[in-house]
């Protein structure tokens, strides 16, 4: 019997895979004492930790919060309907939200797993990147407000546009539409629910616990489905960042389309948050003086992300993840060559 249940826990800890991609980057970190090769990627590892760790935690723990206070019947009334406000809507809710592109994908998720729309998952995967709140002022910061409100409405009008182009592609049936949407009633109000739950709801010590209990199981389920994605693109910006001379890129990167191209690769290797890429992006901007460029930078990262296309593959659907980057990278391709035009 023993024997049994050992076998049965071995086999579910090689199952897990945010545990096996944490103990291989960790065994390099360690390795990279005896082996002075490997140090580069230990510091530039370490210096994505520092930058996203909060963005991460913070968007596990909102996910955790949705997962157990909000029905999902209230995601399906809000963000499954096949109209153009549902895309409108979880543009708005991108923008609300004050976490990275890694950070956000737990949101993304819980919102699918509670019945949202694919077209309203993926319009929100994209708009909350770069058109959240503290990006906004950073950007200003960066580029001046005229680039800045230049990039940041693009960003949302990539995200609106391809919210639309989903709803199309679903309605055809071209890709997979989310079995987690609630069914309701055309009386259905979430006011009317709310009031009805908030007057079942008693505030007690046992009631704290089984809420903090449900917040912590939500959490547990989104980082089984998310965190070993962002670890595994972690580890993939820290080796490019760390092996690859930042001259080269910066050489290949000019004002052109095939330094719009290269631009376009770069960004869809090093893509690690937006907080970490802004300055990036900006750098890129003031050694080739192309706006379009370093909003292609910005953008692509997070649109040919291979965290999100992979983690969109496994938890939404394939083809919602296959036509991603074949609807946004040309939108991005063509909204940084007019940028490079307009702020020549």
């Amino acid at each position: 019997m023993t024997s049994t249940c050992c076998e049965g826990n071995k086999k579910k800890w090689f199952k897990n895979k945010t545990l096996l991609a944490a103990l291989v980057l960790a065994l390099v970190c360690v390795l990279s004492y005896i082996f002075p090769i490997l140090k580069p990627f230990k510091e530039s590892l370490l210096m994505y930790l520092r930058k996203i760790w909060w963005a991460v935690l913070l968007g596990f723990i909102l996910g955790g919060v949705i997962d157990h206070f909000v029905p999902r019947e209230y995601i399906s009334h809000i963000l499954a309907r096949p109209n153009k406000r549902t895309i409108l809507y979880s543009s708005l809710l991108g923008f609300l939200m004050s976490a990275c592109s890694h950070g956000i994908l737990a949101l993304s998720i819980e919102l699918h797993k509670k019945g949202a729309s694919n077209p309203a998952v993926v319009a929100f995967l994209l708009a909350s990147p770069w058109t959240n709140l503290p990006i906004t002022i950073m950007l200003i910061a960066f580029f001046g407000l005229a680039k800045a409100l230049y990039i940041i409405l693009s960003a949302l009008f990539i995200a609106i546009v391809t919210g639309l182009i989903y709803q199309v592609l679903e309605s055809k049936g071209i890709i997979e539409t989310n079995k987690n949407t609630a069914k309701l009633g055309e009386d259905f109000s979430i006011l009317a629910d709310l009031k009805k739950r908030a007057s079942r709801y008693k505030i007690s010590r046992r009631q704290l616990l089984i809420d903090l209990k449900g917040v912590y199981r939500g959490i547990t389920m989104l980082s089984n489905m998310v965190l070993w994605w962002v670890l595994i693109g972690m580890g993939l910006a820290s080796l490019i960042g760390s092996y690859v001379p930042q001259a080269i890129f910066q050489k290949y990167m000019g004002p052109t389309f095939l330094g719009m191209l290269a631009t376009l690769v770069l960004a869809t290797i090093m893509e690690v948050c937006s907080e970490g890429t802004a300055p990036l992006a900006f750098e890129i901007y003031r050694q080739t003086m192309a706006v379009g460029n370093a909003f292609v930078f910005l953008m692509a990262g997070v649109v040919t992300d291979y965290t999100e296309i992979g983690l969109l593959w496994v938890n939404v659907g394939k083809r919602v993840a296959i036509f991603l980057p074949i609807i946004t990278v040309p939108q991005v391709i063509i909204l940084g060559i007019i940028a490079n035009i307009i702020f020549k």
